[in-house]
């Protein structure tokens, strides 16, 4: 499954002096940077981890949606 199909959300974190990423989609799956890029890039990783690490525990992985919407 191709990690690169889930939404990441990036914001700055006045708290964590740093850019965040979320991936909604994945419980739990979040990355930081010093730069939009750097937490882009990690968040990436960290998604390869996180679906390698649900698929060593049998648990169920989700369909990525793509963008989501908001009514």
């Amino acid at each position: 499954m191709n990690g690169s199909r889930y939404e990441i959300i990036i914001y700055w974190s006045e708290d964590d002096s740093a850019f965040v990423a979320e991936v909604p989609e994945l419980a739990g799956c979040m990355a930081d940077g010093e730069t939009y890029q750097e937490a882009l890039a990690n968040a990436e990783v960290i998604i390869g981890e996180w679906l390698e690490t649900a698929r060593d525990l049998g648990r169920a992985i989700p369909e990525p949606k793509g963008r989501l919407v908001f009514a």
